[in-house]
Parts: C-alpha cells; sequence; structure tokens
C-alpha cells in the first residue's frame, strides 16, 4: 500500500497537491486539510458483488416497497406513506436545533414493534438516558450504544441484529484505516458508504445525523447526499417553538411536502393544522397586519405579514426587513411610492414575516404590500382575507404557483382570496 499527502478543502472535498488559502472549486477560505491517502489494490466497495444483465423495461418486474409507519402521522407524510425498510436517510440541521430529539422520539415508537439501536457518537449513554427520562421514552427493545468507530459498531449490530439503526453522528464516526481525522471529507465519504453497505446487505433501515454548515447546507463532500436514498432538513429558529422537516431527497417519494412540530419540554408535538398554529396570536383589526398564504414545498401554510411605516429621524430612511429578502423590499416600496404616490422616501419601513418563518418565494410581494400601504393609512386590512402574488416593476400583480391549494387552504381557515386586483394601485381598495 502506498501512501501520499495531499490537501484536502472540507467544504466540497477538492483535492489539491499543495495547500491554498483559497478552494479554486469553491470558493471557501482556509478550508485546505492535509490528509494522508493510502492506495489499496483490488479493493471493491460496492455492496453489491453480483454481475447482472442488461433487461428491458418491460421485463422488469415491479414490487411496492414495504413501508413501516413511525407513529408521527407529519413525519410520515414527509417521507412518502411511511419509511422503507432498508432504507439510509440522512436527517441534517443546525446544533440544538432538536435531531436528536426527534430520532430518540422516533426510536421510541419504532421500539414497540422493531428492535431498535442508537448508536451515539457525541454524547454518554447517561446523558442520552437523561434525555429519554425527560421525553418519557422507554422501552425493552430500544438498546444505546456509545462508540465512533464503525468497525466496532459493525460488530454490535452483526451480533444484536437490530431492524432500525440510529447513527448520531456522521462528522464524529470513523474508519480507523483511514489516517484523516473524523469530520474530515475522506472519513464523512468512506463513512457513509461503509454505514450504506452494511445496511443494505443486512436490510437494516438506518438514520444518520448529519451536520450544517454556516450557509445552512448538508456539511461535508456533496457524495454524501448521492450516497443515502433520503436527505430531511430539520430546520426553525430557536426563538420559537415550531420546527419544520423538509426533504431535499427522497427516492421512495415526493419532496414536496413538509412537516410542522412543536417543540415542548416533553419532546416534539405535531402540528396537524400549522395555519391556525402561526396565526394564533394574530391581534384582529390593526393596522400594518395581512395574512399570507405561503407555499412550503407543496403544502400551503398561512403566516402573518407586518408593516410598520413611521416619520423617518434621519435623512436616509431605514428599510429593514426579517423574514424576506431586504432588496426585494426595497424595490416593493418604489413601486408603492409611484404607483400609489405615497411619499414613502420620508418614512421608515420595517417588514416582518411573524414567527420567525423565512420566505424566499415572490408570492409574498402583495402582502408585503397590504402591510406597508395599511400602516401607512393606519386602517387595517379586512380581517377575512387573505394575500398572495408577485409584483412587477410596473406595479402588476402577476400570478404565483399552485393557487388552488393556496386558496383552499385559505378558504379552510375562514379566509378569502382575493383576485380581482391586477394593479398596486388597487389596494386601498382593501383596507376598512
Amino acid at each position: 500500500m502506498a501512501k501520499k499527502s495531499v490537501f484536502v478543502c472540507q467544504e466540497c472535498g477538492y483535492r489539491s497537491p499543495k495547500w491554498a488559502g483559497r478552494c479554486p472549486e469553491c470558493g471557501a477560505w482556509g478550508s485546505f486539510v492535509e490528509e494522508t491517502v493510502t492506495k489499496k489494490k483490488n479493493v471493491r466497495s460496492s455492496w453489491n458483488t453480483k454481475s447482472s444483465e442488461p433487461l428491458k423495461l418491460t421485463e422488469v418486474e415491479t414490487i411496492e416497497e414495504e413501508r413501516i409507519s413511525s407513529g408521527f402521522p407529519e413525519f410520515d407524510r414527509v417521507t412518502g406513506g411511511g419509511i422503507v425498510k432498508g432504507s439510509v436517510s440522512l436527517i441534517s440541521g443546525e446544533p440544538g436545533i432538536g435531531k436528536s430529539t426527534l430520532l430518540l422520539q422516533l426510536s421510541h415508537l419504532f421500539s414497540q414493534n422493531h428492535k431498535v439501536l442508537y448508536v451515539t457518537a457525541e454524547e454518554s449513554v447517561r446523558q442520552i438516558a437523561l434525555r429519554a427520562k425527560r421525553l418519557g421514552v422507554e422501552s425493552e427493545n430500544l438498546l444505546v450504544l456509545a462508540e465512533n468507530n464503525l468497525e466496532e459498531i459493525e460488530k454490535h449490530i452483526s451480533r444484536i441484529n437490530p431492524e432500525f439503526v440510529i447513527f448520531d453522528s456522521i462528522q464524529t464516526l470513523y474508519l480507523p484505516h483511514l489516517e484523516s481525522a473524523p469530520g474530515s471529507v475522506s472519513q464523512v465519504r468512506e463513512s457513509a458508504a461503509f454505514i450504506t453497505n452494511t445496511c443494505k446487505t443486512k436490510r437494516i433501515t438506518a438514520f444518520v445525523v448529519g451536520h450544517v454548515t454556516k450557509e445552512g447546507t448538508v456539511a461535508g463532500p456533496k457524495v454524501l447526499e448521492h450516497i443515502v436514498d433520503a436527505v430531511f432538513h430539520f430546520e426553525g429558529d430557536r426563538g420559537y417553538n415550531f420546527r419544520i422537516l423538509k426533504a431535499l431527497k427522497n427516492r421512495f417519494g415526493s419532496t414536496g411536502e413538509v412537516a410542522v412540530f412543536e417543540m415542548t419540554d416533553k419532546g416534539l408535538k405535531e402540528v396537524p393544522n400549522p395555519s391556525k398554529f402561526f396565526l394564533s396570536e394574530r391581534p384582529e383589526s390593526k393596522p400594518g397586519s395581512a395574512v399570507f398564504v405561503s407555499m412550503e414545498g407543496e403544502r400551503p401554510l398561512l403566516l402573518e405579514v407586518q408593516a410598520l411605516v413611521t416619520r423617518a429621524v434621519f435623512t436616509t430612511p431605514q428599510r429593514r426587513a426579517r423574514g424576506i429578502d431586504a432588496n426585494r423590499l426595497s424595490i416593493i416600496v418604489a413601486v408603492i411610492e409611484k404607483e400609489l404616490g405615497y411619499p414613502l422616501r420620508n418614512f421608515d419601513v420595517f417588514v416582518n414575516v411573524v414567527g420567525g418563518m423565512k420566505v424566499t418565494e415572490p408570492g409574498i410581494d402583495l402582502p408585503v404590500a397590504a402591510a406597508i400601504v395599511s400602516s401607512y393609512l393606519n386602517k387595517p386590512l379586512r380581517k377575512d382575507i387573505a394575500l398572495f402574488g408577485e409584483i412587477g416593476l410596473t406595479g402588476e400583480i402577476r400570478k404565483v404557483r399552485l393557487e388552488e391549494l393556496r386558496e383552499k387552504e385559505a378558504k379552510k381557515n375562514g379566509f378569502t382570496v382575493i383576485k380581482e386586483l391586477k394593479n398596486v394601485a388597487q389596494l386601498t381598495e382593501l383596507v376598512e
């Protein structure tokens, strides 16, 4: 076996024979780390060692994948109707967002009828036990193992023969034959392949926890996301109680579903009607408040958009936004000023999507504009209306995707969608 030293970017996996301050592939600064690479001959890492012959697509026999319900209807919705037996899923999210809590609760539900092994490479068994006690997790079929050596973990899996295995987390696991440190690109890539090969061979359903970068993407090489069967992202503002689970990749279902949970002192609680949850504290008959019908994947949600327009103290007026793009806010303000003639150049404008939600779709333009007009006139919008629509630079209101689903969600919660609006200049008709 020959050994050589290379420098690997920890953000994208780019390899260089010498150190560089900035990665030429992804542009990250200070991301190169020296790693020792061992070249092995005649090593085949694929779990499928049988050769196969090409078949006509029409001759391939198809069977329905065996799915297992988690006991969480919201979680089953995101996975496409339940967990497929023998699949490997990656769950990513920021530190402290609740990934371990979610997986411990799922382990408890799965352990009612199946044997589950929870492998923790970050915490001790005692810490897991304390969290389990707080969450009310008790089961004879739930086993906990504190180990980060994957070869040792495989021995325990072969001896115990569990049906579900939780790996927490991929960045702290390692293979001893690799000389790089845990969390490095080579360790993450090879560890993910090792886990996938082991679970596919033994028909074990696995969940792998993955960290995220400061940009919110899954940490480690992109090949990590390609190896696993499904990638779920757990997100939310830690200042609020809600959490959202999104499917970024799913070989066994749609990626358009989302699940909403509420974080409580007893763990995560499902929110069957997220729209009602987000509007529960909305003040009635107050200027500057509008209801927006957003789309999270393929699921409509009602959110509250608030705006505050006050006379500017300084020469340059402020444009502050939370939950939407600040540049988009400046454009909306400029369109309102031209179409309605309001002197907003003399006013500070603050906009907030209540609840800590972050919206990137263009459909939020219309409710933001309506909230600004309402606050400027100091008159509330009609309390029974919900809005969505994109605003063009000439003031026209354009259609957005999945309008029928949005209208159904609004009607279900007692709101009416106004379709007659064609231009920003008509927004004054919505105030009481």
